[in-house]
C-alpha cells in the first residue's frame, strides 16, 4: 500500500522521544500536535517577536493538499497562548526542504502577565489536512528553495 499522507519523525529529532500526531475520537477532523521540547514563551510584549515551539515533525502529503495548523480551543485560556497569525500554512513542498527536512515549527505569543512554559509532549496546535483549488490561469512553475519562511524570498 503506498503513502498518501501523514506524519514522520524530521531529521535531527529521531531520538528525542517525539510522538506522531493522532485524532483522539473517530470523529476528529485534526490531528493533535505536542511541542517536540520544552519551551519558555515570555510574556507579550510591544514589538516582540513570536516564539517558535518545534514539534520535531514534518508531513508528507499530495500536491493538491495542504497541511492547516490551528490553535487548540483551549490554548489561550489553559496555557495562555495563541498563534500571531491565526492559522499555519505547510505546504506539499515543504516537506523534506533543504534547510530544514520540513520541520514544522508553531508560532506562539503568550497573554499571560507571566512567562509560560510549554513541557514536552504537550498538545499545542492540531493539524488538518485540506485539498485547494487554484484558478482557471495559474501557472506556478516554482520550486520551494528552503524552509520556514522562504516562499516570498
Amino acid at each position: 500500500m503506498g503513502r498518501t499522507r501523514g506524519f514522520e519523525i524530521a531529521k535531527g529529532w529521531e531520538d528525542k522521544g517525539v510522538n506522531l500526531p493522532i485524532r483522539k475520537t473517530a470523529n476528529s477532523a485534526a490531528y493533535d500536535i505536542e511541542a517536540a521540547e520544552d519551551t519558555v514563551i515570555p510574556s507579550f510584549k510591544l514589538g516582540q517577536k513570536p516564539t517558535l515551539i518545534p514539534t520535531g515533525l514534518k508531513s508528507y502529503m499530495p500536491g493538491d493538499e495542504v497541511l492547516m495548523l490551528y490553535p487548540r480551543s483551549s490554548g489561550p485560556k489553559k496555557q495562555g497562548i495563541l498563534f500571531p497569525h491565526s492559522s499555519g500554512v505547510i505546504d506539499a513542498d515543504y516537506y523534506g526542504n533543504v534547510d530544514n527536512d520540513g520541520h514544522i515549527m508553531i508560532q506562539c505569543i503568550n497573554i499571560k502577565d507571566e512567562d509560560v512554559v510549554i513541557k514536552k509532549g504537550e498538545a499545542i496546535a492540531q493539524g488538518m489536512f485540506q485539498k485547494y483549488l487554484v484558478v482557471d490561469d495559474d501557472n506556478a512553475n516554482g520550486v520551494r528553495a528552503g524552509g520556514f519562511g522562504s516562499t516570498g524570498n
